[in-house]
């Protein structure tokens, strides 16, 4: 994909992604611009990250650590990074995620039809054992720190 393309689709997602902080969580949308605006250079650097830097990292990583300098403690630009990206609840971004699932799914409607009943028991013991792994290991933690 082309940097243009990339950065065409960023922005799209920082919209929606401002709209649903907007409608979901009262943030005004012009308040969330900074830190959508810090969001879309972060990922966009993480973008060209993975083209000049010969290392295989997922662009993931490459934006977590652009993140991590950009908010470390060494940074000018520190205290404005945290306080924009504080403005954005941390599920507003899932609203685009679920988007995307879904007409990537739309796509490939008919392999996914093809999986027949077993896609729908994997799928339940997949989201089931993750809520149980999540809760066993919230329990132990809280037991481990005494909260409970």
């Amino acid at each position: 994909m082309r940097y243009v393309e990339w950065l065409f689709l960023l922005i799209l997602s920082a919209l929606g992604t401002g709209f649903a902080n907007f409608i979901g969580y009262d943030v005004g949308f012009f308040d969330s611009l900074p830190g959508l605006f810090i969001l879309v250079v972060i990922s966009m650097l993480g973008v060209v990250c993975t083209k000049v830097i010969p290392l295989r990292f997922p662009i993931v990583a490459y934006c977590a650590i652009i993140g991590l300098i950009f908010a470390c403690p060494l940074s000018p630009i520190r205290i404005f990074v945290i306080d924009s990206v504080a403005k954005i609840n941390f599920t507003a971004p899932f609203t685009m995620v679920g988007a995307y699932a879904g007409l990537a799914i739309g796509d490939q409607l008919k392999a996914f039809i093809k999986q027949g009943p077993k896609i729908i028991v994997v799928g339940l013991l997949v989201m089931t054992g993750t809520f149980l792994g999540s809760c066993i290991w919230d329990s132990l933690i809280l037991k481990l720190s005494g909260a409970i």
